[in-house]
């Protein structure tokens, strides 16, 4: 017999739009904002306040950083197709990898599977040091920790835990990424402070969001971002210059010299 299909999502009448067990028009709409909205979507539920706090800070946080290679490939993409905005933020969206956003969901794992495996009673410290030492025997980066930019101390991060600390959902798995970044940092001997990703990752645990959702936050986030960048394109260009940049410098070595 063939499985009926089934969602739990969303329906809707002539008269009605439900969401999650909602109103949309009547429960929704003027009263919940779009991180609550959000969170109701993965969660199956509105937030506590405090939820709503720390999880709205999360994305809030994940939204903009600046000319990364997401935006860069976003506004080139426009150029290119100036017809096709949502093809941009797709292109955009693309670039969400384990470099850029999607470091969360490396961290996430990392937490939530080192203590599913180590057990609710196990030794953070012990745990952190196993996990440091696991991933420098296979040489592999450790999500979450350092920062090209925010060499020191990621001010996200600092900012990140104290909401988290605030509204009652700093437990073990953030115990245990700062005790991460510690012991990295003793053992690698420079700085690796936890940064914006590995809090996040940190924090969407203490959530219960489950580590293979943990990028999606930053793809929700980001595109709002990316439609940004693209209003800012359309209003004061860079793509083009980009683009001439690229062209007249990498290829100028291939030109005969005029001496």
């Amino acid at each position: 017999m063939t499985r009926k299909l089934k969602s739990d999502m969303a329906w809707s009448t002539a008269d009605r739009i439900m969401v999650r067990g909602h109103d949309l028009a009547e429960d929704l709409l003027g009263k919940v904002s779009l991180g609550d909205i959000a969170f109701l979507e993965l969660k199956g539920r509105l937030p506590s306040k405090q939820e709503s706090t720390v999880f709205n800070a999360i994305t809030v946080t994940l939204v903009e950083h600046g000319m990364t290679p997401s935006a860069i490939a976003a506004r080139l993409t426009y150029f290119g197709a100036p017809e096709s905005l949502q093809g941009a933020v797709a292109a955009g969206l693309l670039g969400i990898g384990d470099r850029f956003g999607g470091s969360a969901e490396d961290a996430a794992r990392m937490l939530q599977e080192g203590l599913t495996e180590a057990g609710p009673q196990a030794d953070l410290a012990a745990l952190a040091k196993q996990i440091v030492s696991s991933h420098q025997e296979s040489k592999r980066v450790i999500a979450g920790l350092g920062h090209p930019v925010h060499k020191r101390v990621d001010p996200r991060t600092v900012k990140l835990f104290a909401l988290a600390a605030e509204n009652g959902l700093s437990g073990r798995y953030v115990e245990l990424m700062q005790l991460v970044g510690q012991e990295a940092s003793r053992s690698f001997g420079r700085e690796l402070p936890v940064n914006a990703t590995g809090a996040i990752g940190a924090i969407a645990s203490e959530l219960e969001i489950p580590w293979r959702v943990c990028r999606g936050l930053a793809v929700m986030a980001r595109a709002i971002g990316l439609v940004a960048h693209i209003q800012e394109e359309m209003d004061e260009p860079l793509a083009a210059e980009i683009w001439a940049r690229i062209e007249e410098e990498s290829s100028s070595h291939n030109r005969p010299s005029t001496d």
